[in-house]
């Protein structure tokens, strides 16, 4: 009923600028004109500063690396999901670029330049909806390994960035990345995960 009433509301209200003289109807048309113009000026600065405000969450790069959060990488496949005991108490989740997906799927190793694995940890808690069952909690860390051979060669081809709150951690923590990945899956292209089959 609410709504037949609005629309003959509006239809009477369109009847009478109908009716109106000329000159009325362009000044209304003006008005609407600028309203629209206005409307849209404030959606393209509110568009630039949501782009601006996603650019900051992304583009500030890893000390010693110059690894950044990668645009887009929710999206990309899960290569696999992890538990972390004591003292991390972390869930966490490897996401792969496309580069990384075809690697992994055909078995090969060395990793090919461009590929890119992000990793997600979130703190372990006990689901309220389902006592046995154990959830994320609080985001923690993105980290982020990129490959290139040249550009790393160093550090067994691959760049790393550690981030919270979206900001990347000091030099010292990124100072201890390549070290763990080199005595534990040196044999694995410095790389621990697995795909989950």
């Amino acid at each position: 009923m609410k709504r037949l009433d609005t629309q003959q509301a509006s239809a009477c209200n369109a009847k009478r600028l109908d009716e109106s003289p000329s000159p009325d109807r362009a000044v209304l048309a003006a008005l609407t004109g600028l309203g629209v113009l206005a409307l849209a000026a404030a959606a393209a600065v509110f568009s630039v500063a949501s782009n601006a405000s996603a650019d900051a969450k992304t583009t500030a790069a890893s000390p010693l690396y110059g690894v950044t959060i990668p645009e887009g990488y929710r999206q990309w496949r899960l290569i696999a999901p992890a538990i972390e005991a004591e003292p991390l108490n972390e869930l966490r989740a490897v996401l792969g670029n496309a580069k990384a997906v075809e690697a992994y799927d055909q078995g090969s190793l060395p990793f090919p330049d461009g590929t890119v694995l992000v990793k997600l940890a979130w703190k372990q808690v006990q689901s309220s909806e389902s006592p046995p069952a154990t959830v994320p909690g609080a985001a923690t860390t993105v980290q982020v390994m990129v490959k290139d051979a040249k550009k790393y060669a160093a550090t067994g081809g691959w760049g790393f960035g550690r981030f919270v709150n979206g900001k990347p951690v000091d030099l010292a923590q990124h100072q201890t990345c390549f070290a763990c990945h080199q005595a534990l899956v040196k044999n694995h292209d410095y790389v621990f995960t697995r795909l989950a089959r």
